[in-house]
């Protein structure tokens, strides 16, 4: 039996989780850890609101309470600590204060902001102010926000309809103080998807043949995750972000065509 030594050499960098969980394993908290651990990296969890859902939409949502919230935090930055912070569901706009005071305590951490609003479903997964809270408050504390079209759109105002406005709304987002953008636009038409990262020094552009399917449950969360992952491992934002893409474009093409509605990725594929 190999030592616990040499089993922590196969495992690099820790990342804390503040989201919400779904029960049927394809987003939030589930979709995440499975994310975080196939990429070689920790994962550890403050939950932050119990849904119930899968693949066909969210029927309930359950918050969890702030202070409880609170002491997940406390209890992992305390004692494993984190080489990143990846934010999902927040829920509203208590519990998105109690996540700022948070950062605001560890903010040599660099965060992942993944704007959740709306689940793949359609569904509303958060309340009234929450965008604007993301925008005005948590936005200035991370050190990549990935918003998709209907994200970015909400917390800019901008109309995005291609990779020009795509640049131009991560533009904006950084002039809200977050360090950069990775704009998606998955939900755009058209045979490719491209999604654009944007920077203080610039934009690339990330292009990938669109897929004709309905697998697409937990593509934002996975995607914010495998970067977070490759941040606390110590890649560069480029290269992390590279390999998300890379991950999730893999993870949908071997998806399994488990559920009625929106399917859940194949988070578990290999990296080759």
């Amino acid at each position: 039996m190999a030592s616990p030594r040499r089993i922590g050499e196969f495992v690099k960098g820790r990342v804390l989780i503040i989201a919400g969980s779904d029960p049927s394993g394809g987003a939030g908290i589930q979709a995440d850890i499975k994310t975080v651990t196939m990429l070689g990296g920790y994962a550890a969890t403050a939950i932050t609101a119990l849904t119930v859902q899968n693949t066909r939409g969210v029927s309930e949502v359950h918050p969890v309470a702030p202070n409880v919230i609170a002491a997940q935090i406390e209890a992992v930055m305390s004692d494993i600590g984190a080489d990143a912070i990846k934010i999902g569901m927040i829920g509203d706009v208590e519990t998105a204060s109690i996540i700022e005071s948070a950062l605001k305590k560890y903010s040599s951490v660099p965060v992942i902001l993944d704007p959740v609003l709306i689940a793949t479903s359609g569904d509303a997964l958060a309340s009234d102010g929450v965008a604007a809270f993301i925008r005005d408050r948590l936005a200035p504390l991370a050190a990549l926000i990935t918003p998709n079209i209907d994200e970015a759109a909400a917390l800019t105002g901008a109309v995005i309809t291609g990779r020009e406005s795509m640049r131009d709304s991560g533009k904006a987002l950084i002039g809200f103080g977050t360090g950069a953008a990775l704009v998606k636009g998955g939900h755009l038409t058209g045979e490719t998807v491209e999604d654009a990262l944007v920077t203080p020094e610039g934009s690339r552009i990330f292009s990938n043949p669109r897929i004709d399917t309905t697998s697409t449950h937990g593509t934002g969360c996975t995607l914010a995750s495998a970067v977070a992952t490759g941040l606390a491992q110590g890649m560069t934002l480029q290269v992390a972000v590279k390999r998300a893409i890379d991950y999730v474009h893999k993870a949908i093409v071997t998806a399994p065509g488990y559920g009625a509605g929106h399917g859940p990725l194949n988070h578990g594929h290999p990296l080759d």
